[in-house]
Order: structure tokens, then sequence, then C-alpha cells
């Protein structure tokens, strides 16, 4: 699971060798070694070095050079390139058939890969996460990851897994993981203030006090309600007898207030994820908080894809570090 990056496809010329006609060469196939073989057979299924490289998780231009390595101790071609596309040569089919027949003779077990359960907060997977997330995915095609999104108190006290992720309000990280966990490590602070689409909202049309609200719709993610530091808000939504939406879908209340003209609380770096949303300051006196906090299944702390997912986490707040301030 470490953080590799694929090289970009070469030419075919790394490739090119003379042709041997004699056939005895595949008697070679039995001495060639079990990497070796295995960056053969993945990159001949996948037709593309770097999908075999995150297949396999590792460096590109290893397994391209590698590769190049076994044709020269074959004397043989293996790899064609027919335009964009990725083929075996004649020999490289011979010797892919030989392979696979060796293969299935030993019976080669799969390596198995640990299983990571990583349990985070919904909006902050959603917003801040889930990107880094896919681009470690993208590079580590191997690796064996279950994503919880949390969604309420409920959950968060429900699950089990190797690394949480999650809000809390006030100063301390409860409430929490009710498995033993390492000390949490705060990894921001995040305020929230109501949020609406610029393009429904002329800066004169804007309010500037709760009351100003009356005339506008409003939306609420139900997991919101069970938050006291979000009691102001949460207070208004509560007394609206009509022009309310309340969603058990955080991507949804996110697009009812991106395309209908709805208000919705969102943590104030919103702006920032989504610069066709604008933030309303002002409308509430009483500040409006909730804490990230990070902990890691005391069980799981020396596993290594572990302790490079948490490196992930931090390098993830950290980039982002300005939206927090």
């Amino acid at each position: 699971m470490s953080f590799t990056e694929p090289a970009g496809r070469q030419g075919s010329s790394d490739y090119r060798w003379s042709q041997d006609k004699s056939e005895p060469w595949l008697a070679q196939a039995a001495a060639i070694e079990a990497d070796v073989a295995q960056y053969f057979l993945v990159s001949a299924r996948c037709g593309c070095f770097m999908q075999a490289a995150r297949s396999l998780n590792v460096r590109s231009t290893l397994l391209r050079k590698q590769l190049a390595q076994l044709e020269q101790e074959l004397q043989h071609s293996l790899f064609s390139f027919q335009g964009s596309a990725l083929s075996l040569t004649r020999e490289g089919q011979q010797l892919q058939a030989r392979l696979v027949a060796l293969a299935n003779e030993r019976k080669l077990p799969v390596v198995e890969q640990p299983l990571i359960r990583l349990a985070v907060a919904e909006s902050i997977l959603h917003d801040i996460l889930g990107r880094d997330l896919i681009a470690l995915l993208r590079r580590n095609a191997s690796v064996r990851l279950e994503i919880i999104a949390l969604d309420s108190e409920l959950s968060l006290r429900a699950v089990s897994a190797d690394v949480v992720l999650w809000l809390a309000h006030g100063d301390t990280p409860l409430p929490g993981p009710t498995f033993a966990v390492s000390p949490p490590q705060r990894l921001a602070s995040l305020d929230y203030l109501p949020h609406i689409a610029k393009r429904y909202s002329r800066v004169t049309a804007r309010p500037d006090s709760a009351d100003d609200l009356a005339d506008f719709m409003l939306v609420q993610w139900q997991h919101d309600r069970q938050i006291d530091s979000f009691r102001p808000w949460n207070e208004l939504v509560e007394q609206r007898l009509a022009g309310v939406v309340q969603m058990q879908s955080y991507e949804l209340m996110l697009e009812m207030i991106r395309c209908s003209a709805c208000i919705g609380l969102l943590p104030a770096y919103m702006s920032r994820f989504d610069r066709g949303l604008i933030a309303l300051p002002g409308l509430f006196e009483e500040p409006m908080q909730l804490q990230a906090w990070l902990a890691v299944n005391a069980e799981s702390q020396g596993i290594v894809e572990v302790q490079t997912l948490i490196e992930l986490i931090h390098h993830t707040f950290s980039e982002r570090q300005e939206w927090f301030e």
C-alpha cells in the first residue's frame, strides 16, 4: 500500500529483440522467477503496463525493466504495440500458454492483502478525503479497503474499524468510538454557516439576519438535528411551518442548495470546495462549530497499511489547512 506514481506509456522500442526461430527457448519458462512470470502474465491480461503495475502494487518502471530483461534472456520479443494497444507477439502468446500451464501445475497461491477498515464522517469523506482516497486506490489496485460512512452518532458507536475519523462538538472527542483506540488526535476545527448558491442570490438581496431567512426555503441534513452546537439553526428549522426540506442524504442536500435556491447549513470551507456556493455570515450570534478527530484501533496500530492510511489523512488535512482557518 505504498504511494507509487505510475510511469507514462512509452514506445515499444524497449521490447525489440532479434527473432530466434528455435523452439527450445520455451523450456526456459520453468526457470523464470515467480515475480517476473507474474509481471508478464498480468501485463498480458491487462493489456497495459500501468494497469498491471497498479494491480501488482509495483512501480511501472520496475515492471517494464523486469519484462525487458526477460525478453533479453529469452532473445524474443514478447510485446508489441498496435496503435496505442498493447498486445502479445506470437512468441509472447506461446510463453503465456506455457506459464499458465506451469502455474496451474504449481497452483501458486494468491497473496492475500490485509483488510483495512476506515470509518469516516460522511461530510468529511465527501468534501475532504474522497479525492485522495480515490487517488490512493488508483495507484494501488491490490489494496483491500472497506470505507464506512458515518452519518449519525449511533453509527459511530456501533462501528468497528481500524481507523476512525469523526466529528464531535466541544473540546473533547466524545461521543467517540466504543472500542479501544489510540489517544484521539484533533485534526481541525470546522465552523459552520448557512450557504446559498451564488446564481440564486444577488449581493443586494442576500439575507442579513435570521429574520430575513423567512423569504427562503431551508434544507436540513437529518444528521445535523442531533448536534447540540447547531442549536440556533436547528431551532429555526423546527419553527418553520412551511418552506423547509429535511434530507437523509448529505449529497442530495448539497444538490438542493446548488440547484433549488435553498439555504442550508454547511462547513465554512464549502465555498473553497464548491465555488458556486457562498457563505452567509452574521445570521446567528452564537457560533456553530465541530472538531474533526482521528483515532486508530489499538489492535491495528502496528499494521503498515494502517500507518500508510494515517499518513494520507494527515497529509490531506495539512494540504487543506487554510480551509479551516
